[in-house]
């Protein structure tokens, strides 16, 4: 296998990146996306190639000449439902539809794998994974279900995100969790309408909705990461229609918690739900009966990293040269990639600095800097190689703007 990564392969990857920045499609919609991913890897060589995974997944096997473990790359198919407000001129053309998160650009550089498998590792395989819906929490979860997981199941598994905030470049590892657990509650209320000018004939939502949006917050204010960390973030709260002669009797509420462990996680579900039944008592005293509805959204396991996938991606980066660091607190954002290390796989999220300028992810404005293609492609090969095989050359950075 090689990682050197030339001027051509850098520009045909940059505007691959570019073309698939301006084609966005949202959780579950990467139909045409994953096409695009399909062609790329037929014309890369793939030896074998699955799809529709778990809804529009994309997977491709490279194997070696002996048997070996199983190594699995990671990213994301899915953009968000957010209007990119760029002046590039390779913006999304779908209006209220962007890559803000960077999935273009972890698509590219999985890609660029794929382009280095031209040769193939000494023994073993390698499964490049292209998921679906990772912003809604669904993709990993579908994946592992669909009934051909056990022909791709790895290892390890390894993914990436880039990190606005951090130096361009650099590398960080957590050891154990890396990204906290989440999930949405929403709450719809139902009482009964009434005239504006007799409320008293109607049951209005309005004050356990306004109780909920004073109680619920208190479950979690965020601070100090640890097995106690908890933060509950009122999203979105509506009350009736927009009108002026109508009492309501129809609310929704909707709070996202988050914690660093699945069982924080467990208890602040319980403590939610308690809040609930208590402000709903409380109103019953006064206006009468309101009902209460609760489902549960975006559903985020804690990815937790595994030791020994942490010690190569670590070791990856220190025989490249690149700028190592350990972090010694997790992400608050969510991941589901936790899911494939519950599944058995020796796993590890590796993080990728963006800029320190850089805008923070899922902001209108942000963009994926393609200088960090590079970096990922011949990271990700130097990690296949720690496990499967030889020593890949330095990181090439000159070509790129790096040096």
């Amino acid at each position: 296998m090689t990682t050197a990564l030339s001027v051509n392969t850098f520009t045909y990857l940059q505007s691959l990146r570019q073309a698939l920045h301006q084609m966005p499609e949202i959780s579950g919609e990467e139909e045409k996306t994953a096409a695009r991913i399909t062609q790329e890897l037929e014309q890369a060589g793939a030896d074998r190639i699955w799809t529709g995974l778990g809804g529009h997944g994309v997977a491709a096997e490279f194997t070696g000449a002996q048997p070996g473990p199983t190594v699995m790359i990671r990213c994301e198919l899915d953009a968000l439902p957010i209007q990119e407000i760029s002046q590039q001129a390779y913006r999304s053309r779908i209006e209220g539809k962007g890559h803000l998160c960077g999935h273009d650009g972890h698509m590219v550089m999985v890609l660029g794998v794929a382009l280095a498998m031209k040769k193939r590792p000494p023994c073993g395989r390698v499964i490049l994974l292209f998921q679906p819906a990772e912003e809604t929490g669904a993709g990993a979860f579908s994946v592992i279900k669909d009934p051909r997981w056990p022909e791709l199941r790895p290892d390890f598994a390894f993914a990436y995100h880039n990190v606005p905030g951090r130096p361009l470049g650099e590398i960080g590892l957590c050891n154990g969790v890396s990204n906290c657990a989440s999930r949405g509650m929403k709450i719809r209320f139902t009482g009964k309408t009434s005239h504006a000018a007799a409320p008293e004939d109607g049951v209005s939502p309005a004050t356990v909705l306004a109780d909920l949006m004073r109680s619920l917050p208190a479950l979690g204010a965020g601070g100090d990461m640890g097995a106690n960390f908890a933060l509950a973030t009122l999203t979105h709260a509506q009350l009736g229609e927009a009108t002026f002669g109508i009492a309501p009797g129809a609310g929704e509420l909707r709070m996202t918690l988050r914690s660093q462990t699945d069982t924080r996680m467990d208890q602040l579900v319980g403590e939610a739900e308690q809040q609930l039944q208590a402000a709903l008592l409380r109103a019953a005293e006064h206006l009468g009966e309101i009902s209460a509805d609760v489902t549960w959204h975006d559903i985020f396991l804690a990815t937790v990293n595994e030791g020994s996938a942490v010690g190569v991606a670590r070791k990856a980066a220190d025989q490249l040269g690149l700028q190592c660091t350990n972090m010694d607190q997790p992400m608050r954002w969510s991941e589901d990639f936790g899911r494939f290390g519950l599944d058995g796989a020796k796993s590890a999220m590796v993080f990728i600095g963006s800029g320190e300028a850089q805008p923070q992810l899922h902001n209108p404005n942000f963009d994926f800097p393609d200088a960090l293609i590079p970096v990922g492609v011949t990271l990700l090969v130097e990690i296949l190689q720690q496990i499967l095989g030889q020593s890949a050359p330095a990181v090439v950075q000159t070509a790129v703007g790096l040096d």
